[in-house]
């Protein structure tokens, strides 16, 4: 879909072999190895605690941004960095289950790490590139990339249920077409520590879907927890 968008919108975008190179890369550790990772640590681990080791980005972010990219943050933003990873604690918080399984939390962490390095490494070498271009070389990227991990390690197979195919429409319409999309148009305009304090309003969001729709209880920290990472994420996020 992406390329035949790019076919009829973008116009006189000749990439190079070095350009198109590092579009891949960073596509194949955004969307493939970052998404598919934080699957298999939700096969381990509650999403609550997936959301927890989420706010672990935009710190890393801010922290490898200033060296690699010259970026520069404020003690009002660093404050926003804590108050927000401060807030997704109370929203999500952490199980003793969850923490008795490794696998799960090296998974979490590990997708993390690839989506920290993959947004970094886009803000540095592929934030000129038109969106469409970009995007649609990026998930050719993960598309290649994911399908190798697949038939390495599983056998593929579907089952396709109502509520299969809407997951899907949503993952591909929602996730990657829509998501990542919004990603690179705020790598494209801002700093890379910046966009990623949005992450910390993840957690809050979820819960507040999961009980819309899904008719889960809210934590009883859900609200002053959800009002520090809006908090924090304003501190980042203001212009002086």
């Amino acid at each position: 879909m992406l390329a035949a968008a790019a076919g009829f919108l973008v116009k006189d975008w000749r990439p190079a072999p070095r350009e198109l190179a590092h579009l891949a890369l960073s596509g194949a550790v955004i969307n493939a190895c970052y998404l598919g990772a934080a699957y298999l640590a939700m096969t381990e681990i509650r999403g609550a605690t997936m959301a927890l080791i989420g706010a672990l980005h935009p710190i890393a972010t801010a922290l490898v941004s200033g060296p690699l990219l010259g970026e520069r943050f404020r003690g009002r933003q660093w404050a926003g960095f804590l108050l927000g990873a401060g807030g997704v604690a109370l929203v999500a918080g952490i199980g003793a289950f969850d923490l008795g399984r490794p696998a799960g939390i090296a998974w979490a962490v590990g997708s993390i790490a690839a989506l920290t390095a993959g947004t970094l490494y886009h803000a540095r070498f592929c934030r000129e590139a038109p969106l469409i271009g970009a995007n649609t070389v990026q998930l050719a990227a993960a598309a290649v990339t994911a399908w190798a991990f697949t038939w390495a390690f599983e056998t593929p197979h579907a089952v396709w249920t109502a509520g299969m195919v809407a997951a899907l429409a949503y993952l591909t319409f929602g996730v990657s077409l829509g998501a990542m999309a919004l990603l690179l148009f705020m790598l494209r305009q801002g700093e890379a520590g910046r966009v990623a304090s949005n992450f910390y309003l993840v957690p809050g969001v979820t819960a507040l879907l999961a009980w819309a729709f899904l008719g889960e209880s809210l934590p009883a920290a859900m609200w002053p927890g959800f009002a520090l990472t809006m908090l924090g994420v304003w501190l980042i996020r203001r212009r002086a």
